[in-house]
């Protein structure tokens, strides 16, 4: 009977020890609220060495979480501060930011522990220690920076060939712009020297250059009276003052009905207008005693609208 009693007793034992040990064990196993980490891309920096921590938070989709305070860190100085980055994933929820900082207090200094806060658990990163130093001078030198000097290279210096190649085109250009520009300048000056025909010299004039042309001879029919009715229009815009240039032959034939021409020029004239405008737009083929005819009409019609020579005045 002993041993049996024995073996219910060590079996009681086992019973209540059992659930005990099971919710010790759950209780071992839960996972934190929440897993935090601080790390940093380097442990040893110069005086003023920007330095990247990044921050990491994985918490459970069902507790609320806030981000740690990172308003100030004892010896170190905030250079730039990235956007909390968050991303959801099967049950849980991923935080990260990156931060730069820098320190100008030489010594072996500590990044505290950041306190996060998982729905009512404080949770916490682990301190990082870093190392502040100068750069590494010679005595001999007259002067000892922070830093060593760095050698920023010039942006500019692969321009510089396009630059000069740019700059000894546009001189060119401008010297033979100026020499062009010097040419034009005596043309026009030796223009302006010259004494301006009246509109009477210079339609006569260019009636006589456009008989010695002998267009109609060699076939050039259409620029003969296109050249023909430009004359007689200069000319009575210079004379009479009338906008010829920009009207048709029939606005101009309305207009020059009021003019001093006897009736039997004017109506060889109007003729002479209307045969210019088959010439050039309807491809009519005059003869060459018709185009000799055009052109004294023409003539004949500026002699008579020019106006009477003044009367001499007589002395008594």
């Amino acid at each position: 009977m002993r041993p049996i009693r024995t073996h219910i007793v060590i079996a009681l034992i086992i019973l209540s020890w059992l659930p005990a040990a099971s919710l010790h064990a759950q209780h071992k196993s839960a996972p934190p609220p929440a897993i935090v980490k601080a790390t940093i891309d380097k442990d040893s920096i110069l005086i003023g060495q920007p330095i990247q921590l990044m921050l990491e938070a994985t918490v459970p989709d069902n507790i609320p979480f806030a981000w740690a305070a990172t308003d100030t860190l004892p010896h170190f100085d905030w250079l730039e501060k990235g956007k909390i980055d968050t991303s959801v994933r099967p049950g849980q929820r991923y935080y990260r930011q990156y931060l730069t900082i820098t320190s100008f207090d030489s010594g072996t200094w500590a990044i505290p522990r950041l306190t996060f806060l998982a729905g009512t658990k404080k949770v916490m990163t682990d301190s990082a220690r870093i190392t502040v130093g100068y750069s590494k001078f010679d005595p001999s030198k007259d002067f000892h920076d922070i830093k060593d000097i760095i050698e920023v290279p010039n942006p500019w210096a692969r321009w510089i060939p396009w630059i000069i190649g740019a700059v000894t085109v546009f001189s060119l250009v401008l010297v033979f712009w100026l020499i062009s520009k010097r040419k034009i300048i005596k043309q026009l000056l030796t223009r302006q020297l010259a004494p301006r025909l009246s509109p009477l010299e210079e339609a006569m004039q260019q009636l006589d250059e456009l008989v010695k042309q002998k267009l109609p001879v060699n076939g050039s029919v259409k620029m003969y009276y296109t050249r023909l009715d430009e004359i007689f229009r200069v000319y009575l815009f210079r004379r009479l003052g009338i906008s010829s240039l920009a009207e048709t032959s029939e606005e101009l034939i309305t207009q020059l009905r009021r003019s001093t021409l006897p009736p039997s020029q004017f109506d060889q004239l109007a003729e002479t207008l209307r045969m210019s405008d088959f010439v050039k737009f309807a491809k009519y083929q005059p003869g060459i005693t018709e185009s000799d005819q055009h052109y004294q009409v023409i003539r004949t019609s500026i002699l008579a609208l020019e106006p009477p020579p003044p009367e001499p005045q007589t002395t008594k």
